[in-house]
């Protein structure tokens, strides 16, 4: 899952949001003084990571994209991403603006006084609209590009992004078919870890 994902699948306070978008930035380790809030939203990420990682539904979509290939969980993270942005009314009460908009809006405010490896990705996010990232797949394919340009030569010769671009305008039905059985699925696990009266945002 990427970053839209893991802030719908947070808490409604902004620090958990901000928890679980920075968890990977942060290596997975909150700063000293960070508020409860931040450090559950990093917890919760890591819960995200896992249980895609051994989800029937997730492995499937993998597998629609090609048998093998290191990079397939990468491409589809973005392409859930994508799916979420589509199918935004069926799971959350707020508007998608309204939504993506408070958390840009928010998430700038109070991270004025964090440590300044997390400003700038908070800036990254604000400055560039990342949860707007993947409204096409056109979008979608762009980012392919995007990241296949900050990866490692050495791994860019075993596996590149833009390489399942072909799988995945093929086979976006299919994967959609998947990720609307897994979302609610995923959903379950996170109110399990949660509470769940802060889950007023979502539908399901």
């Amino acid at each position: 899952m990427n970053w839209l994902s893991h802030i719908f699948l947070s808490e409604n306070t902004i620090e958990f949001q901000i928890g679980n978008y920075l968890s990977d930035p942060l290596k997975g380790k909150a700063w000293e003084n960070s508020s409860n809030d931040l450090k559950n939203g990093i917890h919760i990420h890591k819960i995200i990571d896992s249980f895609c990682d051994k989800n029937v539904y997730f492995i499937n979509s993998k597998n629609k994209l090609r048998q093998k290939g290191l990079l397939r969980g990468v491409a589809v993270d973005i392409i859930y991403d994508y799916l979420l942005t589509k199918n935004w009314d069926k799971f959350c009460n707020i508007p998608f603006e309204d939504f993506t908009n408070s958390f840009y809006k928010n998430s700038k405010e109070v991270s004025k006084n964090y440590p300044i490896n997390a400003q700038i990705e908070i800036n990254k996010i604000n400055k560039y609209k990342l949860l707007h990232a993947y409204t096409n797949l056109e979008d979608v394919a762009l980012t392919y590009k995007s990241i296949d340009r900050r990866l490692s030569p050495r791994l860019l010769k075993r596996d590149t992004l833009i390489s399942y671009k072909e799988a995945t305008f093929e086979k976006i039905d299919e994967i959609e078919k998947d990720f609307l059985e897994f979302f609610p699925i995923m959903c379950e696990e996170i109110k399990k870890h949660t509470n769940t009266k802060r889950l007023n945002h979502w539908k399901i």
